[in-house]
């Protein structure tokens, strides 16, 4: 096992040191999980966990995260864990996922659609991008989407598989493609 974990190692410097181009990199630990850095923006990591062993695709995948443009922001605050397989991309303008959140393998999320819809935007860099937030205390399910424009309220739930294309309120529960309210959670703020 120690050689396999000293494999993935490698693979994180090798990715960091060589495939990694984002020059506004801002990460307080180092990980065993590859991952690559990409974009013209700004990405900060505060004390936060990218890749989780023993998970499934902790050694046959990489993490992904992009700041595409000069304006484009991820923030991932302290104390949150995103398992394996990740792509993360904010096109023009911000992903923010807050503190304490727990996240399934083979998320994806964006600001942006990357194209217009109409056939002449389809190509010329038209169209239009939104921040995305996830507050604090969201547990993300494995398989999930999160598209542009999405608000996701603290201490909320979204299942496995999910496509969220709309703000989910906070201490609820939506699942489903495109995801739908399931049930309210309890509180000690609503008990």
């Amino acid at each position: 096992m120690n050689l396999l974990k000293s494999y993935n190692r490698i693979r994180y410097f090798f990715y960091k040191k060589f495939v990694s181009d984002c020059q506004n990199l801002k990460i307080n630990r180092e990980f065993f999980y590859p991952v690559i850095f990409t974009g013209k923006g700004e990405i900060t990591i505060q004390n936060s966990q990218l890749g989780v062993w023993p998970s499934p695709y902790f050694y046959s995948t990489t993490g992904y995260i992009e700041a595409r443009n000069d304006s484009a922001k991820i923030i991932i605050m302290p104390n949150t864990a995103i398992n394996n397989n990740f792509s993360i991309i904010a096109d023009k303008t911000s992903i923010t996922i807050e503190g304490n959140c727990l996240i399934g393998p083979n998320l994806f999320i964006t600001d942006s659609d990357f194209h217009g819809l109409e056939v002449e935007n389809r190509n010329n860099g038209n169209y239009i991008c939104l921040p995305v937030h996830i507050g604090k205390n969201v547990f993300i399910g494995e398989n999930v989407r999160i598209l542009k424009g999405v608000h996701i309220g603290d201490g909320a739930v979204i299942g496995n598989s999910s496509l969220v294309t709309k703000n989910v309120p906070a201490h609820t529960v939506y699942a489903g493609n495109p995801a739908k309210f399931i049930k309210k959670l309890l509180t000690s703020e609503t008990e």
